[in-house]
């Protein structure tokens, strides 16, 4: 049976990888991007590819008016099934004594409020209290929620520790209503997050330090991902899983 998955900063990344692993499962597929159309429309092409339905929606998650046409866009393709809120972005490496007020807002909206709002909107439409059909929710969290990023990414870690305990609550608050919430918390990722953060060569230096010796890749983590949205993962709720090679 043909789902309905919708994947926030799908464009790149891991975003990417989830789209066009969920559509090689045969699943619809609605992705969000903020600004790389191009990208975008690539990855609705390769999702395409398999035979099912995709859409890409131009929107930044930081602005509720923005998720709420993004899910407006999405109920034009069905009943959704599942919300992997994956949508975010790092600053520029940086001590907290640095850090201004508005570079905190901005990574607060886009990792929290952002993720609170989508999944807001998908238990609206998933919950059996509602309607909906149940569903699963998978937030993405980071290895830096519990090792802090000092030096680097001190408000990055913060804004994910939050989705860590969001994760927790909301999978609480809609266990009862056939929708599963989880968390993934990758490890040293070989994305182009490093770059926009002023680390492009992150990986490389790095990378040997990761007990399994390398950086993980997004496809991993999507595999992953794909995991906690399927019925293979029924019994499995408000939990954050570790994809960090040992970290």
């Amino acid at each position: 049976m043909t789902k309905l998955y919708l994947i926030t900063g799908g464009s790149r990344g891991i975003g990417a990888a989830v789209a066009k692993l969920v559509a090689s499962q045969g699943n619809d597929v609605c992705i969000n991007y903020m600004s790389n159309a191009v990208a975008a429309e690539q990855v609705v092409a390769d999702c395409k590819a398999h035979g099912v339905r995709a859409m890409a929606v131009q929107g930044d998650m930081a602005e509720e008016a923005d998720i709420l046409r993004l899910f407006e866009a999405a109920d034009e393709m069905g009943s959704l099934a599942g919300l992997v809120n994956n949508a975010g972005h790092v600053g520029q490496s940086d001590r907290v004594e640095n850090i201004t007020a508005e570079r905190l807002t901005r990574m607060f909206a886009v990792h929290l409020t952002g993720s609170f709002l989508c999944a807001r909107e998908a238990v609206k439409r998933m919950s059996t209290k509602h309607g909906g059909a149940g569903g699963a929710i998978v937030n993405l969290s980071s290895a830096a929620a519990y090792i802090g990023s000092p030096n680097m990414y001190v408000d990055y870690a913060a804004a994910k520790a939050g989705v860590d305990i969001f994760t927790k609550g909301l999978a609480l608050e809609v266990a009862d209503e056939g929708i599963r919430v989880n968390a993934i918390r990758p490890g040293l990722i070989d994305t182009e997050i490093h770059a926009s953060g002023g680390e492009p060569d992150r990986i490389e230096k790095i990378g040997h330090t990761v007990p399994m010796g390398r950086a993980g890749s997004a496809d991993e983590v999507a595999q992953a991902i794909l995991w906690l949205l399927s019925e293979n993962a029924s019994y499995v709720t408000g939990d954050c899983l570790n994809v960090t090679g040992g970290r």
